[in-house]
């Protein structure tokens, strides 16, 4: 939760800034241990919750600025500009409030002394583990300059990554959503007229003029009961997708079906062999990176088993063992490579090469699929709009007859 508080610093003087925190025990005890003490405390009103609902964001800074956030500062301390002056020209360069909010923060640390890294992690929305792992990294090697454009690059993939799968399923649900509108229109609106034309005739209709019929008659006759019904099933659904056992239900259907559940795994595949090359060529122990990953990926079957993962390498067992036992999950490649790494002392770079094959082979079956979508969607509205016709005009041309 995000606070705003009230503080006395040790040397005397009041403030007032922001900090996320569990709960207000934890913001008492981040900020006594700066040396300074709470006045008042209290949580960000859900206005401002709202606006970060609604921006495109995590914690209401942008996936875009974060990579500006990143590869900028790196390349002006690679230029020999000190960190705090970095940061006085990107604050300039990115204006927004939540910017402003984060710098404010980062400066006021960097003035007491408190690394970078420690200063990120007060936002964890906002940057997450991975980049503040990535920072540490940098700031413990000497390196933060290098950590930062590696942090910027992995953003920046895994940003064009989440585009294209999004960018892939948008177009056949809007094109899905607009038919189910103007079915319902048509059922609500245009179908009862011609239903009363049919009746004063007394004609016999056919059985599929008959059905549309019947599915109209209920949304007029019981429209607030049918609403109610699919307002429970969507809630009932919601609650059991966010359950856990509905979590691992779910997605282990969604990995069983046909081309979507290949592209769920390669995308898991490029996700967690960049993630792990970045942070190991970092600096980032082995341990600390599975652990890491497992927030990058998105099914919970690949958040359990780097889970287990890092159990066993704990233990003393290689990647490649890990891998190739879960072939449900992870192509065979993935295995190999890990192995080759392994053997040849070039892991991250191995896992890298991973991650560029599988993010190509994303592109080229999002582009596909948008080629092979097409046509199936308009025979898909080929076959309603013909079988619609075939139940609504069929009999209008049998009572011209008749009369």
């Amino acid at each position: 939760m995000l606070y705003v508080y009230k503080a006395v610093r040790a040397g005397g003087g009041e403030y007032e800034a922001t900090m996320e925190a569990a709960d207000k025990f934890a913001l008492y005890k981040e900020v006594h241990a700066k040396g300074d003490a709470v006045i008042s405390a209290h949580e960000k009103t859900a206005g401002g919750k709202l606006r970060g609902l609604l921006s495109l964001s995590v914690g209401g800074v942008k996936a875009a600025d974060r990579i500006m956030f990143a590869k900028n500062l790196s390349a002006m301390l690679r230029a020999g500009l000190p960190l705090a002056r970095a940061l006085a020209v990107l604050e300039r360069q990115i204006g927004s409030s939540e910017w402003k909010r984060v710098f404010a923060s980062i400066q006021d640390n960097l003035a007491k002394g408190v690394a970078l890294s420690a200063s990120l992690k007060k936002f964890p929305r906002a940057f997450g583990p991975l980049f503040t792992s990535m920072v540490a990294a940098g700031e413990e090697s000497g390196n933060l300059a290098g950590s930062l454009s590696i942090a910027g690059d992995e953003l920046e993939k895994s940003h064009e990554l989440s585009k294209k799968v999004r960018g892939a399923m948008v177009y056949p649900l809007l094109i899905m959503g607009l038919m189910g509108a103007i079915g319902a229109l048509m059922l609500v609106y245009v179908l009862p007229k011609l239903t009363a034309t049919f009746k004063d005739f007394n004609a016999e209709l056919p059985l599929a003029t008959r059905a549309v019929i019947a599915v109209s008659d209920a949304f007029q006759s019981h429209s607030l009961a049918i609403a109610i019904v699919i307002a429970v099933v969507a809630a009932l659904f919601i609650a059991f997708e966010r359950s856990a056992f509905g979590k691992r239900v779910l997605h282990k259907i969604v990995l069983k079906l046909p081309v979507i559940g290949s592209m769920v795994q390669e995308v898991n595949s490029a996700r967690m062999a960049r993630t792990l090359s970045s942070l190991l060529s970092s600096g980032v122990s082995m341990v600390e990176a599975l652990k890491i990953s497992e927030d990058v990926v998105q099914n919970v079957h690949y958040k359990a088993m780097l889970k287990a993962t890092e159990a066993g390498v704990q233990k003393g067992a290689t990647l490649q063992s890990a891998f190739s036992e879960r072939q449900d999950l992870y192509p065979a490649f993935v295995g190999e490579m890990a192995g080759v790494g392994e053997e040849t002392g070039t892991l991250s770079k191995s896992l890298m090469e991973v991650a560029v094959f599988y993010e190509n082979e994303i592109d080229q079956k999002t582009k596909d699929m948008s080629t092979v979508i097409e046509p199936l969607l308009m025979i898909a509205i080929g076959i309603g709009v013909g079988f619609f016709a075939l139940a609504m005009i069929s009999p209008i041309y049998s009572l011209s007859n008749a009369i």
